[in-house]
């Protein structure tokens, strides 16, 4: 599992703060785990995160190598604000098991089980992570969401990480213009594969490039495709990919 970070956000403004910057809606996080993005003003990927209520606080979990990057970036939003950031000592536990006491349900899907905070040791239950991911089409941070992803068409809806009634944040008109189009060209998928590739594998139709290949598991993989190019046997590789039906 990659190393996680978690950062504690305090101060009076903390909710408004990042109301106005994050993809998806603060006020649910009343409701456990919130799921969501931050943008560049292009509507491009920055960061992917959790966060959770912590009394007043607020816990933000994030990939290891993106944490300084967001905390700069946070920074520099929050001006005026009453708002502080800093480590913690806390890590991540995942699981799909028997959760325990003040774990909440990953927001994502259910086949996502539980995430705990605690100062133990980071871990999981050896859940394969890899093969609930592929089989739900779910990005992970830095393979699938990289500097070039737009959220929409990396699923986003699908996994409640955006939220369309919460008014303006960074990066919100780009997505919003993304929703309202009448279809997607290109974006994650799931994929049958015969063979074996790796990731960042351009995926090729007739000779033309469709797409690229990520996270593969078993016989089926990740793949992010232009569908109006995609069909037949693809190539990447020396491996063979098709859409599944």
């Amino acid at each position: 599992m990659p190393t996680r970070r978690i950062l504690r956000l305090t101060g009076k403004d903390v909710d408004s703060f990042l109301q106005g910057l994050v993809t998806n809606n603060i006020d649910q996080l009343q409701n456990g785990l919130v799921y969501a993005a931050i943008l560049t003003p292009q509507g491009k990927y920055l960061a992917d995160f959790f966060l959770k209520r912590d009394g007043s606080s607020v816990l933000l979990d994030v990939a290891d190598d993106l944490a300084d990057g967001l905390a700069r970036r946070l920074t520099m939003y929050k001006l005026r604000a009453d708002v502080a950031i800093e480590n913690t000592d806390l890590h991540v536990q995942r699981g799909t098991g028997t959760a325990p006491d003040g774990a909440l349900p990953d927001p994502r899907h259910p086949e996502l089980g539980w995430r705990n905070y605690t100062t133990q040791t980071e871990g999981d239950d050896g859940t394969d992570w890899n093969s609930i991911r592929v089989a739900h089409c779910i990005p992970e941070t830095g393979v699938e969401l990289t500097p070039d992803t737009y959220i929409l068409e990396a699923g986003f809806e699908a996994l409640n990480g955006v939220d369309f009634k919460k008014g303006c944040y960074v990066g919100q008109e780009v997505t919003a213009r993304m929703k309202h189009k009448t279809e997607l060209r290109k974006g994650l998928c799931v994929v049958s594969i015969e063979g074996s590739a790796q990731v960042g594998t351009e995926i090729l139709s007739d000779g033309k490039a469709v797409g690229v290949l990520y996270t593969q598991s078993g016989d089926k993989a990740i793949a992010y495709l232009r569908f109006g190019r995609a069909s037949g046997d693809m190539q990447a590789g020396d491996a063979v990919v098709r859409l599944n039906d």
